[in-house]
């Protein structure tokens, strides 16, 4: 009996480990707009929180029609864990589509069917976007985006970000708003412009 148990043991081990080719734990997403430009926007964002989805439909998408070859726009995830259940696993879902090259196309799924939201419709998303079903599965499975989410979490703690969506141009925190934040861009703009 004796001798089995280390057996067991090794057994179970080795069936929680999920193989791990072909992932990553960095961030494979890329900005939005134009990615060499001086001004960069940076939203930090909730795919389960209800303002978020409002700001990405009144906000985030008419300033990059607006100004989408001028700005950079950068993601950041800031999943309020104590108020949305399946917020960490989207935000993990977008990260584990983003290294299939569909980032912001699974963002704007999430944000398009929000109410929907639980775990069996992160994988049903990957697949309506053509994503390799095993490839985001294990990506899922191993939870290896965890920490690049978390990281980006920290991040915007630094910053002073309490709550979402938050925004910053250049660096400075902005109240949301296509208004406001279009005057912040337009005076970053200016300002690139007196430097040149």
């Amino acid at each position: 009996m004796k001798r089995l148990l280390p057996i067991a043991i090794s057994l179970i081990v080795l069936a929680a480990c999920t193989d791990t080719t072909g992932l990553s734990e960095k961030s494979s997403r890329g900005p939005r707009g134009n990615p060499q430009a001086a001004v960069t926007v940076a939203e930090f964002a909730d795919l389960q929180c209800p303002a978020c989805q409002a700001a990405h439909a009144q906000i985030t998408t008419p300033l990059l029609a607006k100004y989408g070859a001028q700005i950079r726009f950068e993601f950041k995830h800031f999943p309020l864990r104590s108020l949305h259940r399946y917020a960490l696993e989207a935000a993990m879902a977008a990260e584990c589509a983003a290294d299939q090259g569909k980032f912001w196309e699974y963002v704007d799924m999430v944000y398009a069917e929000q109410k929907k939201l639980d775990i069996e419709q992160l994988s049903v998303w990957a697949k309506a976007l053509g994503l390799d079903q095993d490839l985001f599965g294990r990506c899922m499975k191993t939870k290896i985006k965890r920490g690049t989410v978390l990281a980006d979490y920290e991040e915007g703690q630094g910053l002073g970000v309490t709550g979402t969506p938050t925004y910053f141009v250049n660096g400075k925190k902005e109240e949301s708003g296509f208004d406001t934040l279009s005057a912040a861009i337009e005076e970053a703009l200016g300002g690139v412009m007196q430097r040149l």
